[in-house]
């Protein structure tokens, strides 16, 4: 196995509240994206909505990845005065939410191109 160099991602998973409404989120998810263009160390930014047909998401609907060169970028990212002010206005909206931090990992089988 081969930990990926210099990638870290930062995984938001959110249930947003009932009364949140489908323009608040797709505000929500608009401000996120912005920050890629005030936070150096925030490399790329995606999102989706749950659409597995298990139920096992435990009422959680919504993904935000952040990509990151290093723990430091994350750590630079938390602390930052722009993250700050969005997580004020997003965690009203968010009923409950989890924070996943992984280096990305590749399993080599030993074959050749």
């Amino acid at each position: 196995m081969e930990e990926a160099k210099g990638v870290v991602k930062h995984i938001f998973v959110a249930k947003f509240k009932d009364g949140t409404t489908p323009n608040q989120i797709d505000h929500l998810i608009i401000e996120m994206a912005n920050l890629v263009n005030l936070i150096e160390p925030l490399k790329s930014f995606h999102w989706g909505k749950d659409v597995s047909a298990g139920n096992k998401n435990q009422g959680f609907t919504h993904v935000l990845e952040s990509t990151f060169e290093s723990m430091e970028g994350v750590a630079e990212y938390i602390a930052h005065p722009a993250h700050v002010e969005y997580a004020k206005a997003l965690l009203p909206h968010v009923e409950k939410y989890m924070v996943i931090d992984y280096k990305p990992t590749t399993l080599n089988f030993g074959l050749e191109s």
